[in-house]
């Protein structure tokens, strides 16, 4: 226990042979549960995590799911079981050693205290970071943290894409966990469902692991164009959620507008490029037309923007 609290760490695993004993050794003494999610690994995972819940029978759980479900469906597997067991805070882990297990009281103890309903890591808040992880990982995982700001409405997370985090028993009886993304957008769409259903969130600076010998199947090239439509659907999601029906507020209609403003605008200055360059010359008002839908619906957008932020800013 920890501060009274029962804790869980769930640790989604998938040909993990390599480093799975040293994330389950290294463990602290204060976790009760460490729950492996086995999702259909095609190494001695499940060997070894067997060998350890012999060792250790109660604590160390061995969940073996039927199918492949991706990353997010080994979590929300873990997730499902910590609820049932009336688990008080439960943490996510990797099953690659990426993540420090010293980093976890830190993230419990806002959790732990009633602070916060959900915790999650921060690897870029140390200026190591930019040395630590491979370049083309940061400018992705910047990338999509700053499109789930906009599509989350969790403006303060600065690293959407780390999945060390630590989670309420309230968190998991109110989230659909039969709902949640099974691939690697798993923590972007938690992150727009616990905004609807006004949770609170902080961001915890934690300490970058790579080199280790871990095996990424990330492949960012592939994934952030991916990633990026997930996140327009789930800020289409979130809006309709928590602006219509849960509740209407009006920078729905600034964020509309403002779309729409943007839309005709960028049409207005394609076509006003294609005329210029094989028919010849427009109208000196269409340019001026086609820089104030621009300009307004730039306009539009950012005010809806300060508006979320201004909803959300409590959520801390």
């Amino acid at each position: 226990m920890y501060k009274s609290k029962t804790v869980a760490v769930v640790v989604p695993c998938y040909n993990e042979e390599r480093l799975i004993s040293r994330v389950i050794e290294t463990m602290p003494d204060f976790v009760d549960h460490i729950v492996c999610v086995d999702d259909q690994s095609r190494d001695r995972t499940v060997e070894i995590v067997e060998g350890h819940a012999a060792a250790q029978p109660g604590r160390v759980v061995l969940i073996r799911l039927p199918q492949n479900e991706g990353v997010g469906g080994a979590i929300a597997a873990g997730y499902r079981w910590a609820r049932d067991n009336g688990i008080d805070a439960t943490a996510v882990m990797a099953g690659d050693a990426q993540m420090d297990p010293d980093d976890l009281p830190a993230l419990l103890d806002p959790v732990v205290a009633g602070e916060v309903d959900y915790a999650k890591g921060n690897r870029l808040f140390t200026g190591e970071a930019w040395k630590i992880i491979p370049r083309v990982r940061y400018i992705g995982n910047s990338l999509l943290s700053l499109l789930t700001k906009i599509a989350s409405g969790y403006w303060h997370v600065a690293d959407s894409q780390t999945g060390y985090t630590v989670a309420t028993h309230k968190v998991l009886k109110t989230l659909d966990l039969d709902g949640i993304y099974k691939r690697y957008g798993m923590p972007n769409d938690v992150l727009v469902k616990l905004n609807i259903y006004d949770f609170r969130v902080r961001d915890i600076p934690i300490k970058p692991i790579y080199g280790i010998g871990e095996k990424s199947g990330i492949k960012p090239i592939r994934l952030v164009p991916k990633l990026s439509l997930l996140l327009l659907r789930l800020f289409g999601y979130r809006m309709l959620h928590k602006y219509v029906i849960r509740d209407f507020h009006p920078l729905l209609m600034f964020y509309l507008t403002g779309f729409m403003l943007l839309f005709f605008g960028a049409l207005t200055g394609l076509y006003v490029i294609i005329h210029r360059l094989f028919v010849g010359s427009v109208s000196d008002n269409t340019p001026l037309f086609t820089a104030f839908l621009i300009l307004m619906g730039w306009q539009s957008v950012m005010f809806a923007m300060w508006l979320d932020m201004e909803m959300n800013k409590h959520l801390k």
